[in-house]
């Protein structure tokens, strides 16, 4: 997201497309790989697939935390004047989604309770990636959309570290979720 804001800033969001085409590829590989290796393992050892899920829990607790006391600050973007070319705009997203251990731990912790192994796991991929890509490309044109405007809010005073800890609440939410679910 602070890729796509960056960007929006810098370069507009027309030309931001680009990057979030590379960047749904990437998010629907990992979805994917994710939900299929879950599914597997629920089917086949569901003893495994329970540690699995209080360790996703735990990381989004961690998360959660990381995020509730991290420096009030926003991050940058070296070098995104050189990001203009099609291919490389769409390359640094696809690289940014597949390289991201937060996207691959999210979506392993997130999709569980999502997967009934009893039902056609190919039907709920479709549903589940097409969700996924969906809520991802609508944040990511509203951050880059929104960008000059959100950092110039986010900016001012402690507006950013409110956010920050808000984000933070709905990550120990979610891993509460995952525990109780």
């Amino acid at each position: 997201m602070t890729l796509a804001m960056t960007l929006g800033m810098r370069i507009g969001v027309r030309r931001t497309l680009w990057m979030m085409y590379g960047e749904l590829i990437g998010v629907a590989i990992v979805a994917t790989a994710s939900a299929m290796g879950v599914a597997s393992v629920m089917k086949n050892y569901p003893e495994v697939f329970q540690v699995l899920k209080y360790f996703g829990a735990l990381y989004l607790i961690y998360m959660g935390w990381q995020m509730w006391s991290a420096e009030a600050k926003l991050a940058d973007v070296d070098g995104v004047e050189s990001l203009v070319k099609r291919r490389t705009l769409a390359t640094q997203g696809f690289i940014t989604a597949i390289a991201n251990p937060k996207g691959w731990v999210f979506m392993v912790s997130l999709l569980p309770p999502f997967i009934n192994v009893n039902k056609p796991i190919a039907i709920q991929m479709v549903g589940l990636i097409t969700v996924i890509t969906i809520t991802e490309l609508c944040c990511m044109l509203a951050y880059a959309s929104g960008g000059k405007g959100l950092r110039v809010f986010l900016g001012q005073g402690e507006n950013i570290k409110w956010m920050n800890r808000i984000a933070g609440l709905l990550m120990l939410a979610i891993a509460i979720w995952l525990v109780l679910g």
